[in-house]
């Protein structure tokens, strides 16, 4: 018999029905290779490995403290910050060349790289004039409130939810801040209130790079970070230029390298272990400061620093409650 257009038609619509589900079962194992390779290539979890890299990060964060006195002692704030980023490129102009190059350092976001690094540099200038300032220990617990003013921007400017624990996270915070501070009692050191500054401007640095992140690659925005604050610290670098000593260069050396060091290193126990197993580890700058505060430059700390820095820590572990901080942002902070 023979078969008409229309009937042939059917035939093979209905051929084509009966092949669907094949056909999508395909597609979805096809799917889900990509992903299989990528979560091989992931790192597997592993507690050790992060508080080895949680180690060298803190190693890193206290060489930098000890490196910022150590300069700042013969040169002024902005050469140093100067030589930091101009040593810090050279650094990492390999990772860049194996990273597809100049080019592939292109972004389509200028102003934003522009308006972080401006912010990130007065925080970093203020956090190093601090340090000339202030005890370490007192230093490293004001700086630890970083984590609340992010949380407070990133409800501002990112829209994120203000949900219990960051608002207690943040109460805690103030709470502390103001115990170390004690405005009324007396006058208030003026390194309090440069490294709240720098705390803050920190805040709005990583609420920036969040927003980064989401377009630039971790190696193209630390390139940035890098052109753009040897821009602008130039001019006041020069400003009251001094030859350092043959004696300081190992210092500076070291300021630069511990500068990108300590956030590469938190970086990498990131990918072994979530945030709430991280920054407790962090937590130990703080009395690890205070140690090397008192063993190199006989610096004291009262029961007020004490337990300011406790509340701050306290209202940090609730906000850990939070959303986990990605490594990429770690890396580029």
């Amino acid at each position: 018999m023979a078969v008409s257009g229309s009937a042939r038609s059917m035939t093979v619509l209905e051929r084509h029905r009966c092949n669907w589900p094949r056909r999508m079962e395909q597609l979805t194992i096809a799917a889900k290779a990509p992903a299989c390779e990528i979560a091989a290539m992931a790192p597997t979890p592993s507690i050790p490995k992060a508080a080895f890299w949680m180690a060298l990060s803190i190693t890193s964060f206290l060489g930098m403290s000890i490196a910022g006195r150590a300069t700042t002692a013969e040169l002024n704030v902005f050469q140093v910050l100067e030589l930091r980023s101009v040593i810090g490129f050279f650094i990492l102009l390999p990772l860049v060349l194996t990273s597809g190059g100049l080019a592939a350092m292109r972004t389509q976001r200028p102003l934003a790289h522009i308006a972080r690094n401006v912010v990130h540099y007065t925080g970093q200038a203020a956090w190093l004039y601090a340090l000339t300032l202030i005890p370490l220990a007192v230093l490293i617990s004001i700086e630890f409130t970083t984590p609340i003013w992010t949380a407070i921007l990133a409800v501002t400017f990112l829209g994120e939810r203000l949900s219990r624990p960051k608002l207690a996270a943040v109460v805690l915070g103030l709470i502390g801040v103001v115990v170390i501070v004690r405005p009324g009692v007396g006058s208030i050191d003026p390194g309090h209130l440069v490294v709240l500054g720098a705390a803050v401007c920190f805040g709005v640095s990583l609420v920036l790079v969040k927003s980064l992140t989401r377009t630039d690659s971790v190696v193209r925005i630390i390139f940035w970070m890098l052109i753009i604050q040897s821009a602008v610290g130039l001019i006041p670098a020069l400003y009251e230029w001094r030859t350092p000593s043959l004696e300081l260069w190992p210092w500076i050396l070291l300021i630069a390298f511990t500068g990108m060091s300590s956030h590469f290193c938190m970086a990498r126990a990131l990918t072994y272990a979530d945030a709430t197993v991280i920054s407790p580890m962090d937590f130990l700058r703080v009395p690890l400061s205070a140690l090397v505060g008192w063993l190199l430059y006989q610096e004291q700390i009262d029961a007020f620093t004490a337990g300011g820095a406790l509340l701050i820590l306290m209202g940090n572990l609730l906000n850990l409650q939070r959303k986990p901080v990605r490594a990429a942002e770690v890396a580029a902070s």
